[in-house]
């Protein structure tokens, strides 16, 4: 079983590319970001013509969190147990939602698509909204283990995060002046290993980035990020034998900003009775 996440940066724009990419790897489940689109907008008839249900949140041209699957989805949500809101200028608690997370349970695998907050700048209003959904997304995890430790739980997405210093290749990016670097940001992400998730591509693909900036030549130059990740649980990783980051999709027309994270997954007994695409 194939399982990816890609933040497509608008499926309307990118739907094609998305299919067709889809079909050409065998992708089972893809977990998107940023498709930028209510569901009534979502280009639904590609992925339906190509064999895949979809599960869709999206409440404007912003953000925007989705699934394709050629298998059901089952359980679906569209926030986490404390998940905060926010909205600029507004103080205090019971900010609006955006649409940055979807749950889904395929194959007795629960599955997240994440678009964790950018954070803007430090000390911007932004950057503590970021912390504080990443600290409700960790309490999260930690509350679903600990209740069911045999999960296979897979968090999917653009985490805004560069964890290392080697995942952060972009030079207008500065230690103690830039987010997705900053040592609350680091601390954040790491957390997630004590609520019992590990990173399951890094071990199998220890270098490469998954965004690259539109300006600046950044990709030729390969001044990228590495900010898209699928972090695991046990069950889950137990069950991963192989990773790659697709950076050609990174080329040629039109390309989203960042590229396919995709992980292999041993389902004990599954079968081959999967829609087949010619």
């Amino acid at each position: 079983m194939r399982i990816a996440t890609w933040n497509v940066n608008s499926i309307r724009a990118r739907v094609d590319r998305t299919v067709d990419w889809m079909v050409r790897e065998d992708i089972d489940v893809l977990a998107m970001q940023e498709i930028k689109c209510k569901p009534e907008q979502f280009p639904t008839q590609p992925f339906e013509d190509a064999g895949y249900e979809l599960a869709i949140h999206g409440l404007n041209q912003w953000n925007g969190v989705a699934f394709a699957s050629r298998l059901p989805m089952t359980d679906v949500v569209t926030s986490f147990p404390g998940m905060p809101g926010f909205l600029k200028g507004a103080d205090g608690p019971d900010q609006p939602l955006e649409a940055r997370a979807m749950g889904v349970t395929v194959n007795e695998q629960r599955l997240w698509s994440l678009y964790v907050p950018n954070g803007r700048a430090l000390g911007d209003p932004h950057y503590d909204y970021k912390l504080a959904w990443l600290d409700a997304l960790q309490k999260h995890a930690v509350a679903e283990l600990a209740a069911n430790p045999h999960l296979a739980l897979a968090m999917m997405g653009d985490w805004n995060v560069a964890p290392f210093d080697e995942d952060m290749g972009d030079p207008s990016f500065i230690p103690g002046e830039s987010t997705h670097i900053s040592a609350p940001e680091r601390a954040a992400f790491s957390a997630f290993e004590a609520a019992g998730l590990r990173d399951v591509v890094r071990p199998l693909v220890p270098e490469g980035f998954t965004f690259w900036d539109y300006k600046r030549l950044r990709f030729p130059r390969n001044e990228g990020l590495r900010i898209d990740f699928i972090l695991a649980s046990e069950a889950f990783a137990d069950r991963v034998t192989d990773a790659s980051i697709h950076r050609n999709e990174r080329k040629g027309d039109a390309p989203s900003d960042h590229v396919p994270v995709v992980v292999d997954v041993d389902i004990d007994g599954e079968d081959d009775d999967r829609p087949m695409i010619f």
